[in-house]
């Protein structure tokens, strides 16, 4: 079934993924992030020991579930291929900016929408950095900006990400050799298979759908199509009436305990790398691992650089801190953004730009 062949059926998958978000959110998984690519992929490289930040390890089945579900369902409907070669080592690098851009804003894309829906108002304030980021990103591209073309390659190189996702689900399920939270939001999760298999409808639904958050805008942007918005819409609207029905709606920038911070001008400007990062990379954080689970080598590539920029964000202390509740006081404590994380998320810009404007299409000519 296509998904992505009219408006209704795009809100369909809208709908059919935002009650999943919903059910891990009720069931467990931290408040106000149901689902977050950026976040569930620290957690993951943390139960790796690829970063020692204690709160947050756990090899988060969403994130495997979604590669998983996107290789059965492109497998099933022969629409996978074996795609390889387009720069990958300046993917890498992108995908290490939308891991660190996320971690100083605290959530993806995906993330962003969730947080909105439950009224944090800092959320929509970083969406005015995501649109600017997505904005220039196609300037970007009228400019002639191209990585270069991918090309069939041999079958195994797309297997690979999907087998070593499943590769670290086993050990999840069957060994204690991962690193496990014990508090923090390392230690809030919706039941193991619950959210597995939460991950692989997401990530099916995805694949079917084509659903991006960085696309959607590119597409108003440069073709006035609102299509995908359709998707980021059901999905919007699924998530704010349970926000609304279990009490989990609060307008207001000051939110202990949603794992969020209310220095705006970093929310923005985290956002505005990810927006530009994602576009120059041909897809958000969640569309990278859709695409790496249907065959692309070079999104398996970006999701790598996701999990090293991840880590990095957490060994070298550029994550942001959230804002939270003195136990002792009781007193705000209000989240904030690093010396170091401001820096890193300067890099990142200059970096976007960089690549934007040195690769050019008649380079490769």
């Amino acid at each position: 079934m296509n998904l992505s062949d009219s408006k209704k059926k795009l809100a369909l998958a809208g709908i059919i993924c935002g009650v999943v978000a919903a059910c891990l959110a009720y069931f467990g998984n931290p408040a106000n992030m149901a689902f977050c690519i950026a976040c569930f992929i620290r957690d993951t490289a943390g139960a790796l020991g690829l970063h020692s930040t204690e709160t947050v390890q756990y090899a988060r089945p969403e994130i495997l579930g979604l590669v998983l579900g996107a290789f059965i369902i492109s497998v099933a409907t022969k629409e996978y291929r074996s795609m390889a070669g387009s720069s990958p080592m300046v993917r890498f690098v992108l995908g290490m900016i939308l891991a660190i851009g996320s971690l100083v804003f605290l959530g993806c894309p995906l993330r962003m929408i969730i947080r909105m829906s439950a009224g944090d108002l800092n959320a929509w304030v970083a969406l005015i950095g995501f649109i600017l980021g997505v904005g220039t990103g196609v300037i970007a591209l009228k400019k002639g900006f191209s990585l270069g073309r991918a090309h069939a390659a041999n079958r195994m190189n797309g297997y690979v990400l999907p087998v070593l996702m499943a590769g670290i689900l086993v050990l999840a399920l069957a060994t204690t050799l991962l690193k496990s939270s014990e508090s923090g939001p390392g230690s809030m999760h919706a039941p193991i298979l619950m959210s597995l298999a939460g991950g692989l409808i997401f990530g099916a639904v995805a694949q079917k759908s084509r659903m991006c958050f960085a696309g959607s805008i590119r597409d108003v942007i440069l073709m006035r199509n609102f299509d995908l918005l359709t998707i980021i819409g059901g999905l919007f609207v699924v998530m704010l009436v349970f926000n609304i029905a279990t009490g989990r709606f609060n307008a207001a920038f000051e939110t202990p305990g949603i794992i969020a911070h209310s220095e705006h001008l970093w929310n923005i400007l985290g956002m505005y790398a990810v927006g530009f990062a994602a576009v120059l990379a041909g897809g958000c954080p969640l569309r990278q691992l859709i695409l790496a689970g249907q065959g692309s080598s070079d999104s398996a590539v970006t999701v790598l650089g996701m999990f090293a920029g991840a880590a990095l964000a957490h060994n070298f202390g550029l994550a942001a801190s959230a804002t939270a509740v003195n136990a002792e006081t009781q007193e705000v404590v209000a989240g904030s953004v690093p010396l170091y994380g401001k820096a890193a998320v300067i890099i990142c810009i200059v970096v976007c730009f960089l690549i934007a404007f040195l690769n050019k299409r008649n380079e490769g000519k």
